[in-house]
């Protein structure tokens, strides 16, 4: 057989192909040395039933045949002009999820789909949101701007303060696009808030009174324990965290009441809004449990606002259309909460979203009238499960509550606010097509 040198040897001798001669022959056979791979896996029908705005959404990879040690996974949707490249990304777990966006606006009773191929060729690298740690923050930023960061170091009161009030494992600052920070900590009113955090307040462990958010009642406190897993990927980066409510009135050594893992994600929708899911999954190890006791706080998610807000700009809108003035103790699929700032539209805001799955909803929300702190009219807002009745945590089970948030600059009508809520309320319909 002869081999390359002798083919380039004779080379006077070989007729012209139609490739382009011995040139063309020489290409062909690199070519079949070194193919360009590429397997389609799955075709995907996404059927949107209702009008959705920056969706993500998601696929079990369950029952398709794929392994990423023998190819990447890409993802193309099919268009009139042909296949177009879409970002997405594997949650891998116990059933892993292939996650992407239906960027837009998506219309009501309309279909769109993709195919899911294997292919040798790495994916075209984005902009992704990114994680950045220092000794006391881990904060999440898109394109070196802000989006938030999550303190995981303790934070002491000033010094003329009960140290009682120091805290860890919470959200601050939380920034919009346009850079405005929205959130607050300790102001002198209430130095137990902190930014954007899971306050429960009144509970009982075996008959006793145990509060976690009234920090200077020394009765509990709740602390960062750990990073359990951190990610960045072309759809969203985030973390989780463990969170560990301490009951400081118990016989002995202090006691861990719940466990908390808190998993904060930023989906990569851009620059001009923020989407931040903040999902809160409660575990007790108490032989009996914890209950957590009706009252207006004590929730999955409050938030105290910049100290610019006050009654005169500062804005409330709820699913139920109620604003500042009714929206306190009722019910809301969503809230719009905005006051003017800084930033170049004049006005920013968060759209706080609630999970159809979460106890209680649509849930009931604690809003801060319009003559709260001496009549200023400060403004806090919080998601309250337990406003009207009582939850009863039982002992090594699980229990989630899910949010999203919107953070914008400008402002948002109902209407916006209702494509992000059905964006977040469930997943389209996706068939796999054979």
């Amino acid at each position: 057989m002869r081999n390359i040198y002798n083919l380039k040897q004779s080379n006077h001798r070989c007729k012209k192909s139609p490739f382009g001669g011995f040139r063309g022959l020489l290409f062909l056979l690199l070519s079949f040395a070194n193919p360009v791979f590429a397997q389609q896996l799955a075709k995907l029908s996404v059927k949107i039933s209702e009008e959705r705005i920056d969706a993500p959404v998601s696929v079990s990879l369950d029952g398709i045949n794929y392994n990423t040690d023998k190819g990447n996974l890409a993802l193309y949707e099919i268009t009139s002009t042909g296949e177009k490249p879409v970002s997405s990304q594997v949650e891998a777990g116990h059933s892993a999820r292939l996650w992407f966006i239906l960027n837009g606006v998506s219309a009501k009773n309309t279909e769109r789909t993709f195919v899911l191929k294997l292919e040798e060729k790495a994916a075209t690298a984005h902009s992704k949101v990114l994680l950045k740690r220092d000794h006391k923050d881990l904060s999440l930023q898109m394109n070196e701007k802000p989006i938030l960061s999550y303190r995981f170091a303790t934070t002491y009161p000033p010094d003329t303060i009960n140290p009682l009030f120091k805290r860890s494992g919470f959200i601050h600052p939380l920034s919009s696009p346009g850079g405005e920070v929205l959130s607050r900590i300790q102001p002198p009113d209430h130095y137990h808030h902190y930014g954007i955090w899971g306050p429960w307040t009144k509970t009982t462990i075996a008959g006793r009174e145990v509060d976690f958010w009234n920090l200077f009642s020394g009765q509990g406190t709740v602390k960062f324990t750990g990073f359990l897993s951190e990610a960045e990927g072309e759809i969203f980066s985030g973390f989780q965290a463990l969170q560990q409510h301490i009951d400081f009135g118990a016989k002995g050594e202090d006691q861990i009441a719940m466990n908390e893992i808190l998993d904060v994600r930023a989906w990569n929708i851009g620059e001009g809004v923020w989407m931040i899911d903040y999902t809160t999954s409660l575990n007790s190890p108490l032989k009996n449990g914890i209950m957590l006791n009706a009252y207006r706080y004590g929730g999955g998610i409050g938030f105290r606002a910049t100290e610019k807000w006050h009654k005169d700009n500062c804005t409330v809108l709820t699913s139920d259309n109620k604003t500042r003035i009714d929206a306190d103790g009722s019910f809301a699929r969503w809230c719009i909460v905005e006051g003017e700032s800084a930033a170049k539209e004049g006005r920013s805001g968060i759209l706080f979203l609630s999970h159809p799955s979460n106890r209680m909803h649509p849930e009931p929300m604690r809003i801060w009238p319009l003559d709260a702190n001496g009549g200023r009219g400060d403004m806090y807002f919080e998601f309250v499960p337990i406003r009207h009745h009582d939850w009863k945590v039982e002992p090594k089970q699980n229990y989630t509550l899910k949010y999203r948030m919107i953070v914008f600059d400008g402002k948002m009508d109902a209407a916006t606010a209702e494509k992000y809520w059905n964006s977040f309320a469930k997943n389209p319909q996706i068939e796999i097509l054979k």
